[in-house]
């Protein structure tokens, strides 16, 4: 995707996002080392307050474009029946709190929050305009909120094209958008480009979004009926995504059907108390490990700490210890106040057989590449 940038103009972008957003953050990859054994066996874990948001500003020095991974954000209801979703995250654009967002514009039934990652190519703008508006266009499209899947679908479209009316802008850059938008339990995952939402299900990865690559059967498909080519894995020999916002030198005129496509695909989730937390990730991640791979890395991780900031910084640090190359950006959605449990099995299973959670660490050791 986008190249590898500067350090200045990194952190200028950075710096530039933090004005942008209240409550924000940015955590670029990079050289913050992650902490030794020795200091990481004095970290206590605890439940994090329950009644406000928590704020973590940090910004590391490595030149990765759009690679960032902050801000944890708790907002849980005041008193529900049975389970419900506590929101926490760590990226510099989420929302973890609709309600109180949008005050009293917008009224909703049940606690909301949303979340996105937005992968830019060719050039900054078209990922910057993407954050900026795309929650914007789900809001006030008219099926939201009796239809949100078709709000969602429509604001892709309506951002797309609002873009493409933006002409101090560089309409031939591009961006992958993955979203998340829940609503008490209701997870919808909204994918248009490679980046990728994991869930965590008691150590389990349950993949929630599809890599919309070229070469990906379906997408090739689609793609030869509308009279589009695939060489070497690119989309026409130019772009290695099949569906993305933005990159309007490919697609025509508005309205018009071409093998590009900013229409996304939606997934939808009812959160039960086996989601543990979510993973939001462009391919920069996805290109160096599993998806398994990620979710065993990040439950071991909040075992330990029941940090989500921590837990994206150290996802973002083992894909450049494993030579990633292209962006990074993680975002870590957990869905609880307290660190995920020990799975364990009964007694007499547990003589027979290795433990559940045992067989996923291995699966995930399996799946990467496992230096020694």
């Amino acid at each position: 995707m986008a190249a590898v940038t500067g350090l200045s103009s990194t952190l200028a972008m950075l710096d530039g996002r933090n004005r942008d957003v209240d409550n924000g953050s940015s955590l670029s990859s990079g050289s913050e080392d992650p902490k030794t054994p020795e200091k990481r066996k004095e970290t206590k874990v605890g439940k994090p307050p329950r009644h406000h948001s928590v704020i973590r500003r940090s910004v590391n020095t490595a030149c990765l474009e759009f690679g960032f991974a902050s801000l944890a954000l708790i907002s849980p209801p005041e008193e529900q029946i049975g389970f419900l979703p506590v929101f926490r995250s760590d990226e510099h654009v989420c929302i973890d709190n609709l309600i109180e967002y949008l005050g009293a514009s917008v009224k909703f039934s049940s606690p909301g929050a949303f979340y996105g990652v937005f992968d830019g190519h060719g050039g900054t703008d078209a990922a910057s305009f993407v954050r900026k508006n795309i929650l914007k266009f789900i809001l006030e499209d008219s099926h939201f909120p009796a239809s949100v899947d078709k709000a969602i679908k429509s604001a892709y479209i309506k951002t797309d094209h609002a873009f493409a009316d933006s002409h101090s802008l560089d309409r031939t850059s591009g961006t992958t958008a993955l979203t998340a938008l829940v609503f008490g339990r209701s997870l919808l995952i909204a994918n248009a480009g490679d980046c990728r939402a994991v869930l965590g299900k008691r150590g389990r990865a349950i993949e929630l979004s599809r890599d919309h690559k070229p070469s990906c059967n379906s997408e090739r498909l689609r793609i030869e009926k509308l009279g589009g080519k695939i060489y070497d894995g690119y989309l026409n020999g130019q772009l290695s995504v099949a569906r993305a916002l933005g990159n309007w030198h490919m697609k025509g005129t508005k309205g018009s059907v071409c093998p590009l496509s900013a229409e996304p695909e939606l997934q939808v989730t009812i959160l039960t108390e086996e989601d543990e937390f979510l993973i939001l990730g462009c391919d920069g991640l996805w290109d160096v490990m599993s998806s398994q791979c990620a979710v065993t890395i990040a439950r071991k991780e909040l075992r330990f700490h029941n940090d989500p900031e921590q837990c994206s910084r150290e996802l973002v640090q083992e894909a450049l210890q494993r030579n990633s190359c292209d962006n990074l950006t993680v975002v870590v959605v957990c869905f609880s106040p307290d660190p995920p449990p020990r799975i364990e099995l009964s007694r007499s299973r547990v003589r027979r057989s290795i433990s559940l959670e045992g067989l996923h660490i291995l699966k995930g050791a399996l799946d990467s590449d496992v230096r020694l």
